[in-house]
């Protein structure tokens, strides 16, 4: 797989708003610390090594990143290794970072978002990232409950100038549309891959795409169980890998991607060498006997891949 081009665009583009995009992005949240995100696994990453992950992320074509104030670890923050790295941003990057959930300086989780709240998370992502305005601010659910108070917060800010566009996170169809009807929606972020799919995720992919709207899905690469290590990939998936001299990682990416042109990818990393695998596999094309094999086991072994 290291025979493919490394540039991020072989994935190709898609517009987030009027923002355009490398569909191979990079996810922050596992850049801060070893062992699974926001967890009590706290040995931090090596501060230089970060910074070197983000600038190399750039230097091969990377112009979309996803990001949260509550990405951080005792010792590192997402969103400070993302202005340290690359501020002052290049003019094509695309920071995309999300609000709804919140944390205490040691790490505790705090109630969700209410409405009047935002505002300061909205804050604290601009001094933190050192911006005078978000590109992309997505709003995160924690359940099929009503948007309207919260996207309508968001929509006041972007109406102030402090966000260019909103998003969604972890929501459901109906509260896509109730979004819409208040401010337009340039993308949703929800859990998506093979065998990381919820019951309506094939619904709300070929909404997204109906509306032209980007599908981001979080957790392509690593559910749960395989970011701990517990569980081994699937027979198919390995097969399909050594077909093309490529790893099982790149190749969910690469399934990803490839469920329609309005997906965009966003696997992250605190490891180099993971970097570059993984914008390579923008170039990667599965056929459609693969694709098809590949969404089946998907389907049937889900808890096996999960």
């Amino acid at each position: 797989m290291t025979s493919h081009p490394l540039a991020a665009a072989a994935a190709g583009t898609w517009r987030l708003g009027d923002l355009t995009v490398n569909r191979m992005g990079f996810g922050a949240m596992r850049l801060t610390q070893n062992g699974r995100a926001l967890s009590d696994e706290r040995t931090p990453h090596d501060r230089d090594r970060a910074v070197a992950v983000l600038r190399r992320a750039v230097e091969l074509g990377v112009n979309h990143m996803d990001t949260a104030a509550f990405y951080f670890s005792p010792l590192r923050s997402a969103n400070e290794l993302i202005n340290r790295a690359l501020g002052p941003y290049p003019d094509d990057l695309v920071i995309t970072t999300k609000v709804g959930p919140g944390r205490g300086p040691s790490g505790d989780w705090l109630d969700w978002a209410r409405p009047e709240q935002l505002r300061g998370q909205v804050q604290e992502n601009l001094r933190q990232l050192g911006c005078d305005h978000l590109d992309v601010v997505n709003l995160r659910m924690n359940g099929n409950r009503p948007v309207s108070d919260l996207f309508g917060a968001l929509a006041e800010l972007r109406e102030e100038g402090l966000i260019r566009h909103l998003g969604l996170s972890n929501v459901w169809p109906e509260q896509i549309a109730e979004a819409r009807a208040i401010a337009p929606v340039v993308c949703v972020q929800n859990r998506y891959g093979i065998g990381e799919r919820r019951g309506d995720s094939q619904e709300v992919l070929h909404l997204c795409g109906e509306l032209g709207i980007a599908f981001v899905p979080f957790y392509a690469i690593a559910g749960a169980g395989r970011e701990a290590g517990a569980v081994a990939e699937h027979e198919a998936l390995t097969d399909v890998a050594r077909a093309h001299g490529a790893s099982p990682a790149q190749v969910r990416l690469a399934w990803t991607l490839q469920q329609g042109p309005h997906v965009l990818a966003i696997p992250g990393t605190g490891n180099p060498a993971h970097l570059e695998d993984n914008v390579a596999a923008g170039a990667l094309r599965l056929t459609d006997e693969e694709m098809a094999r590949l969404t089946a086991l998907g389907q049937a072994a889900g808890a096996d891949v999960a």
